[in-house]
């Protein structure tokens, strides 16, 4: 399999230029042989498809080559996309827009949007012009790497010095990337800009705007923009009304959801798959699972058919609920009606099980995965480690592991995580220690989180000094210490009685920026509670209710123990 070509850092492409002459000529008399591109299955038939090609004489017709280009694409070799392009460079074969066009759009879906730019002089040089689709490409490309600022900075470009008119599919492109990251108005802003522009916003523009808003919980103004649409004369869309019954499905607001599934049926758009899924889900994450079940029975009776993700959305609803049996009915019927589960539908009842700490069981429907032909991926590992642990099988967790490492998938940050909390939580120290250390020098997974979790097992292991160490280390590693990483330090100090450390590490956290939330303050009042410190505690409840803070239910409970028992020596001392 060829590969991309990278000298000191920089691809291949970008060297195409120094190519002192074109070592095949192009004839004009194409060769009118036909070309067999239904036979290209495979990424060997793209290759030597390719070969038999560059070796006609004359040359196919570069649409020939371009089509070549679109089926490799299509078919998600990315790095042999750009192989083949280096190939026809150093050949010195006629190129076109299309095929330059796939050459950026292979590195931007190899997550190499900065290579793709190296890919732009060979248009100046070959005379081809950069359009809308060439720079939608690399935007596509950043946002895809999550380089917003990248983005947004190549299309401000683009517009400040008029170097391509964006249409309404880059302007969809910038507004989906940014509402997909929370950007709201900075979306709706874009729409605006449109309206002042040659591109006028269509539907599509208006629903990623719509969606953004409910997304955002920010119904009202969702709502508006309905108005606004209607005012237009842009019919709303199903996919305009799916995002407002999802936003008011969130929110609970059902009689919302009534209201808008009737007006939709009034303007002859009728209610989907995807539409009636949104519902159901909306219905068991506030645990109304019988009413989600009472919905796609509506939607069956309707003519509709239930998918995958419907079955799963019910199944999880009913894990959820500790109603394992119900939700094993509904895997049932969904095998019946000839759906086969996949391995989210498995993970959904593995954790289930593991839930109610049926092991067995889970490990029963672990080996049912490979039976049904289907791979466990990195989910399924965890969902079955966090369990094992929860029961205490720690030797069988350890071996579960070894054969994830041997045959399974690759392990993530939640993998290690469940593996250091499990260790600490039975107080296996040294085996979460040994792991920590391993894992920090191959600098891997150094996240501030992967850190909280070691600093809380120490601190719960009574080996504070050894927290306390790793959270100085901290800052000389790079990582900012979040509200979280504080109160766990904080908390570490208090269950040792050391409240005068405990009380520094607050105020060094709002030195440092960093804000305590109703967790710190409670954790705090706690340790008071628990030392039966009144006056520090009042000190601090005053603090606490001052900055809108409450007692949770963990600290109402010990403030009404200490009550009792200074009740009852009261009584008794009498």
């Amino acid at each position: 399999m060829m590969r991309i070509s990278v000298r000191n850092g920089i691809p291949f492409t970008s060297f195409f230029g120094s190519v002192p002459t074109i070592i095949r000529l192009y004839s004009s008399n194409h060769s009118n042989k036909s070309i067999d591109f239904e036979n290209v299955k495979c990424l060997n038939d793209a290759i030597t498809l390719f070969h038999q090609m560059v070796r006609r004489n004359p040359l196919p017709h570069v649409v020939s080559f371009s089509k070549l280009f679109k089926t490799t694409l299509n078919m998600k070799h990315y790095s042999d996309v750009i192989s083949l392009f280096r190939e026809m460079r150093i050949l010195g074969i006629p190129i076109d827009g299309y095929i330059l066009c796939s050459v950026i759009n292979s590195y931007c879906l190899m997550h190499r949007a900065d290579y793709g730019f190296s890919v732009l002089p060979i248009y100046l040089k070959s005379g081809i012009p950069c359009d809308v689709v060439t720079f939608n490409t690399l935007i596509r490309g950043f946002f895809a790497e999550n380089k917003v600022k990248d983005a947004v900075e190549l299309f401000k470009k683009l517009v400040r010095e008029k170097i391509c008119e964006p249409n309404e599919v880059m302007y969809g492109t910038v507004m989906n990337g940014l509402s997909k990251r929370g950007h709201t108005e900075k979306t709706l802003s874009l729409l605006r800009l449109m309206e002042q522009r040659n591109t006028k916003p269509n539907i599509v523009i208006y629903n990623i705007a719509m969606d953004a808003f409910c997304k955002d919980g920010n119904l009202d103004s969702a709502i508006n923009l309905l108005d606004e649409m209607k005012r237009k004369g842009i019919p709303p869309s199903i996919v305009t009304y799916g995002s407002l019954i999802d936003g008011f499905c969130k929110l609970g607001h059902w009689e919302k959801v009534k209201t808008f599934f009737s007006e939709m049926v009034n303007l002859n758009i009728y209610p989907n798959v995807h539409t009636f899924s949104i519902v159901i889900d909306g219905l068991c994450k506030e645990g109304k699972v019988k009413d989600a079940e009472e919905v796609m029975n509506h939607m069956i009776e309707k003519g509709i058919d239930p998918d995958i993700i419907t079955y799963n959305t019910i199944m999880n609803g009913y894990c959820l609920c500790d109603q394992l049996d119900r939700a094993r009915r509904i895997f049932g019927i969904m095998i019946d009606k000839c759906i086969e589960p996949d391995i989210i539908s498995y993970n959904i009842l593995i954790n289930g099980h593991c839930k109610k700490k049926k092991l067995t069981e889970a490990m029963q429907l672990f080996q049912e995965i490979s039976q049904k032909g289907l791979k466990p991926d990195v989910v399924t590992y965890n969902i079955l480690l966090q369990g094992l642990f929860e029961v205490g099988r720690i030797g069988f967790a350890k071996k579960f592991f070894d054969e994830m490492l041997s045959t399974g998938p690759l392990p993530n940050l939640s993998t290690h995580n469940t593996l250091l909390n499990g260790y600490f939580k039975h107080g296996f120290v040294e085996e979460a220690m040994s792991l920590f250390n391993k894992l920090e020098r191959k600098s891997e997974d150094t996240i501030i989180a992967f850190y909280n979790v070691v600093i809380n097992g120490l601190c719960k292991n009574g080996k504070l000094d050894e927290a306390h160490a790793i959270f100085q280390k901290l800052s000389f590693i790079g990582l900012l210490p979040g509200v979280r990483t504080y109160t766990i330090m904080i908390n570490g100090f208090c269950l040792e009685g050391l409240f005068d450390e405990a009380k520094d590490i607050l105020r060094k956290m709002e030195a440092n920026g960093c804000f305590p939330d109703n967790v710190t303050y409670n954790v705090i009042v706690q340790g008071f509670l628990r030392c039966s410190k009144i006056s520090e505690m009042t000190t601090f409840m005053k603090e606490m209710t001052g900055r809108g803070f409450s007692f949770d239910a963990t600290t109402a409970e010990l403030l009404a123990v200490l009550l009792r028992r200074k009740s009852h020596h009261g009584h008794t001392s009498n």
